[in-house]
Formats: structure tokens, sequence, C-alpha cells
């Protein structure tokens, strides 16, 4: 490793819910993670979330309200598919729970990008995307003077 070189990495996302008992089977079933832990210290609840034994969501229960796009923080979270047809079954998923999407189906990130995906919220708000790097270059692109994922 060069001397000056850094080995940081994003090592797991952690979130506000305001109802971890709707957050988990949402997080669970959409991402196909695993409960690893549970926990309780009064009225304030979490949970570990992992594939694989790596821990990659941590739920917190301790917000009273919603996420509020209109603050600064954080703007999504994207999610990386090995392929589209992986996208697709996510968004089997997720319209089998009702979820409504930003975009109608898989949109690219761009006009003419082969990169694209499902952009979405989760129970509170959350934003959220799961794309794939090629696969939606046949597709339009919904927002022509920025990137498909800024401002849904």
């Amino acid at each position: 490793m060069e001397e000056n070189a850094v080995s940081l990495r994003t090592g797991h996302v952690g979130l506000n819910v305001t109802d971890l008992d709707r957050s988990l089977p949402f997080y669970t079933e959409v991402f196909q993670l695993d409960v690893a832990q549970k926990g309780q210290d009064g009225d304030r609840r979490w949970a570990f979330l992992t594939r694989d034994g790596a821990l990659l969501i941590t739920l917190w229960q301790q917000s009273a309200r919603g996420f509020a796009t209109d603050r600064s923080g954080l703007h999504h979270l994207s999610f990386q598919a090995e392929s589209m047809e992986e996208v697709r079954e996510r968004e089997a998923v997720l319209r089998g729970l009702g979820v409504e999407f930003a975009y109608d189906g898989v949109v690219p990130h761009g006009e003419g990008a082969a990169s694209g995906g499902i952009f979405f919220r989760d129970p509170d708000g959350i934003r959220l995307e799961i794309f794939a790097a090629t696969g939606a270059e046949a597709a339009p692109a919904p927002v022509a003077a920025a990137p498909t994922c800024g401002f849904f």
C-alpha cells in the first residue's frame, strides 16, 4: 500500500425510522437482508441488518417525523445490482409491497446512458435507488437537464 493511501470504504448505513415494525419488513424483503440483532432502550429501538454476515444497514427508531427532503443532509441511498434483471426483480418486490416509484419502471441515469435503475421511497420517505451499470440504454431519460437521480 502506498504511504499516503487511504483504505477507508463505506461500512454500513444507519437510518432513523419512525416505526421499526414497519421498516424492518420493508428493508429485509426489498434488499434480502437478515436481522442480526434487535434491541430496545426505553422507547428507542434498533435493528442491525446483514447479508452473509456483513453489517449493511442499521435502523434506529428515534424519530417522530418522516424524512425531510427540504433540509441539508442525506440526499438518497443507492444500491448497485449485478444486472438489470436483478433490478427488475427488486422492482417486482416493491410493486408487491405497493411502493410508489418516482419514475415509471427502469430509467437511465441520463439521456443515452447505459446505467440506470428504479427510484422510490421507503416507508419514512427516504429516497432510494437500485441500479445496474448497464441495461438501461433503450429507455428514455425522464429528466433532460439533470441526472435522473438528482431531484426525485
